[in-house]
């Protein structure tokens, strides 16, 4: 998933980054986003939905459907679709709700 030549599109970087989905490190390119790193690495799946509990993943690519939520470096429910992957980004499925803060703080 990632565009090498493209008539309006900047040239785009080969630098890779690695980063960890589920304590698994994985290489990415610069630039490129956390579900477009994803699926270059071969994972689909990025967590279950809450209802019926039944595999989600990138399905509209622009941030619309919320589809493709991940936890990323501690914070859930983050739009991996739109959010750009980092060096040692730490990156896990969302297979639940998110903690409300004052429990999750104790307030």
């Amino acid at each position: 998933m990632h565009i090498s030549e493209h008539p309006v599109l900047k040239e785009k970087s080969d630098e890779k980054v690695f980063f960890y989905f589920n304590n698994h490190r994985l290489e990415a390119k610069k630039g490129q986003t956390v579900a477009a790193a994803l699926m270059a690495n071969g994972i689909r799946k990025l967590g279950v939905s809450r209802k019926l509990s039944q595999p989600r993943g990138l399905y509209c690519s622009n941030g619309r459907c919320t589809s493709c939520f991940v936890t990323i470096n501690g914070l859930d429910h983050v739009i991996s679709c739109t959010t750009l992957v980092e060096n040692n980004m730490q990156v896990f499925s969302n297979n639940n709700d998110p903690e409300i803060r004052g429990e999750k703080y104790g307030n």
